[in-house]
């Protein structure tokens, strides 16, 4: 299994990127990237979704309603609005721009959502170069969903983010069983890079350079860091859905390194942050 997918390897019609359950290997977590310039119909099938602008902005309509999604210009220059698609739902999109759809197959069907920007809870996580901006869109404590978590990471040039690694791959106190998609974009046409290790038991090891419109999927093991190269500000788009019955997020760093967020405490935030601003 190639856990390493390159922009536009997994193009299909209109989107640019399509990672199913079935062509990741594993049983929960999806992502679409829709490119749009007009009206689109989507379905929903066995998976709750959101419809999340990277870029630009459109009309949602699902289950007798319409939610209006201004958008944004681009990933870093703010949080955005979004909607969320129950399974079993038919949906009709309007618009122009760049669309992520992430997904979490679920037996649940809850009703149809806005999600405004203003309630996008924005975190300000580590310090120093390990300095990062997190917006969590749709997470247990941020807005309701059945199995499906998103957040969006956003690290200045030069800095590192996922850092302690950390790992959700056993359901355990104080740790979630959880497959993650980590969708990448690169300012000003740069590039990253993305770790990911395993143990003596359940191997897996990707180093991956990344830039816009790459993906790496991790169903297993310690990942991190995600490294911005000096230069060039890195983005990414975080899905997770696991086969717990509690929709929970819960990490555990890896004891060989977890001990650097200690040294946060004397360092102050990157003063680049927070990137862009609120509408």
């Amino acid at each position: 299994m190639t856990w390493y997918r390159e922009a536009g390897s997994t193009a299909e019609g209109p989107f640019s990127l399509v990672i199913t359950p079935e062509s990741a290997g594993w049983g929960h977590s999806g992502l679409r990237v829709l490119e749009l310039d007009g009206t689109r119909t989507l379905t929903t099938g066995d998976a709750e979704t959101l419809v999340l602008p990277l870029s630009g902005g459109c009309a949602v309509r699902v289950d007798g309603e319409t939610f209006e999604l201004a958008g944004r210009t681009g990933v870093f220059d703010s949080p955005t609005d979004f909607a969320y698609l129950p399974r079993d739902a038919e949906a009709v999109i309007t618009g122009s721009g760049r669309f992520a759809l992430p997904s979490a197959k679920t037996s649940k069907r809850l009703p149809a959502r806005y999600g405004p920007v203003q309630n996008v809870p924005v975190e300000l996580r580590g310090a120093g170069n390990c300095s990062r901006q997190v917006n969590n869109y749709c997470l247990p404590h941020t807005f309701e969903a059945d199995q499906l978590l998103v957040c969006e990471v956003l690290t200045p040039g030069g800095n590192w983010s996922s850092y302690p690694p950390h790992k959700h791959d056993e359901a355990r106190e104080g740790e979630s069983e959880l497959e993650e998609i980590y969708y990448f974009e690169v300012a000003a046409g740069g590039m990253g890079y993305q770790r990911v290790y395993g143990t003596e038991d359940r191997p897996i090891d990707v180093l991956a350079e990344v830039r816009s419109g790459d993906v790496v999927l991790i169903p297993h093991g310690w990942h991190g860091p995600s490294m911005a190269a000096p230069g060039y500000d890195l983005y990414y788009l975080n899905v997770m859905a696991g086969p717990g019955p509690e929709r929970a997020w819960l990490i555990c760093d890896d004891p060989a390194h977890g001990w650097v967020r200690q040294t946060w405490r004397s360092q102050d935030v990157d003063p680049r942050l927070p990137f862009g601003s609120r509408r």
